[in-house]
């Protein structure tokens, strides 16, 4: 078997040149800033987390890397349209993203916006695209919209702009809209590529999975970020930093179970001790 560090970076190749040849179509000569600017967001680096998840989940049950990787390069646009944005002055005013100028930082607030914009809805056509059937593009499209729109990861950054969130309950939702909603969809999508619904045991268990590695990814975040934020509620407003370390592994643990039966060779396993030892 591969190493997790090898797949990782497979898969993130794999996914960056796809997504890299299928952005190619909005090179317009006449607004070349516009392609320049969605191009340097996607290429930036970053783990490619969320694809993984997607072919991670399709190969767990049983489909090849053809069958998902139009749904793990939608996946990542969203994704990286949500870092534009985040980054913008009205959201979180980061001007470094990966070590980088963030995209407003590097090509204006305004073609930043725009670019955003584009990716996401790029997203929806990479998988009106792709090969898989009718009923399948139309439950990924669904399930991506839902996760990536207000009931989900924006309903989340609306959330995340009040001040202060100082009900722990409201807090856990939050960051399972933000952050978990689109780790949701991405463990989803995989098993969407292979034809599974709702009613698959499959589908519980990937949903399960994906809920407790999205609120331990999080939960890895503030412990990293620790000292760093003034006056913003994380989960060590809540709790210890010891206390952190010991409900992320709870609940990477609880990830890793649920999908245990069909984790054979043990690398999603391996993938939530990464999420949770993960030092950047």
């Amino acid at each position: 078997m591969k190493s997790l560090s090898r797949q990782l970076s497979e898969v993130s190749q794999l996914v960056g040149n796809a997504l890299a040849d299928f952005l190619t179509r909005y090179n317009d000569p006449d607004f070349p800033e516009l392609y320049n600017a969605m191009v340097y967001t996607v290429s930036s680096g970053g783990k490619r987390i969320r694809p993984f998840l997607t072919l991670g989940f399709c190969r767990l049950f049983g489909g090849s890397d053809d069958d998902a990787l139009p749904f793990a390069c939608a996946v990542e646009a969203v994704h990286n349209y949500s870092l534009i944005h985040d980054d913008l002055p009205c959201m979180d005013d980061d001007d470094i993203r990966r070590g980088k100028p963030s995209c407003h930082i590097a090509f204006g607030e305004a073609t930043a916006l725009l670019a955003g914009d584009a990716l996401l809805t790029a997203a929806f056509e990479i998988i009106a695209e792709s090969t898989a059937n009718d009923a399948a593009k139309l439950q990924a499209v669904k399930l991506l919209a839902e996760c990536a729109g207000a009931s989900g990861m924006i309903g989340g950054q609306q959330l995340d702009l009040k001040e202060e969130l100082s009900d722990s309950a409201k807090f856990t939702k939050m960051n399972l809209l933000k952050t978990g909603a689109l780790i949701r969809a991405a463990c989803l999508l995989g098993c969407i590529a292979v034809g599974l619904t709702k009613e698959d045991a499959r589908w519980s268990a990937a949903q399960t999975f994906a809920e407790r590695l999205g609120l331990a990814f999080q939960l890895t975040d503030d412990l990293l970020d620790r000292g760093t934020e003034d006056e913003k509620t994380t989960y060590l407003s809540f709790m210890t930093p010891e206390e952190a370390r010991i409900y992320a592994k709870t609940l990477t643990d609880e990830a890793a179970d649920a999908v245990a039966q069909y984790d054979t060779d043990g690398i999603l396993r391996l993938f939530t001790e990464y999420i949770r030892n993960r030092t950047l």
